[in-house]
């Protein structure tokens, strides 16, 4: 089980380094990195969340229905991006207590390498749009606090500090 990183954690802001060896080194984080996101009952994690600064996601869309189908993008980015949706209520494993609406892309055209190193595209809608985008924020040092309003973010950054404190 890795530790995830949590806000304000300043390692969740750089951008990740794109992974130049997919090897047993990169295939190990992935089962720590599915491992830990399955046990978080989350439904995506970004390596950079863990600590890491590979450009790797995992995320299973299916979790929340009893089901699982892990999936491993490597080195993804969002070629293409159309359409705006709200998602509503929002979440995050390294942004603790908090949901929220985010404004996202309707679909996204995403490419990167599986976990054996073949090329991947993804044309995305639904659920996995907002996983895909949500995760590859990560992979850019962006939260999905940064998508909210300056308001709530700064009552979310408020109710953080407070606690550190004690």
């Amino acid at each position: 089980m890795l530790n995830i990183l949590t806000y304000p954690d300043k390692f969740l802001r750089q951008p990740a380094k794109p992974v130049k060896d997919i090897d047993g080194t990169t295939q190990k984080i992935i089962e720590d990195m599915s491992f830990t996101m399955y046990n978080s009952k989350g439904v995506g994690l970004a390596a950079i969340q863990v600590g890491l600064d590979n450009s790797l996601i995992v995320y299973d869309v299916l979790q929340g229905e009893g089901k699982r189908f892990l999936q491993v993008l490597i080195n993804p980015r969002i070629i293409e991006s159309n359409g705006r949706i709200i998602s509503e209520k929002e979440g995050c494993l390294s942004v603790p207590d908090l949901r929220a609406d985010v404004k996202r892309a309707e679909s996204v055209l995403v490419e990167g390498f599986d976990r054996d190193g073949n090329p991947r595209r993804i044309d995305a809608e639904g659920h996995l749009v907002i996983v895909l985008q949500h995760e590859i924020d990560h992979l850019n040092g962006i939260l999905f606090i940064d998508h909210i309003s300056a308001l709530k973010r700064e009552l979310y950054k408020r109710r953080i500090k407070k606690q550190l404190r004690k």
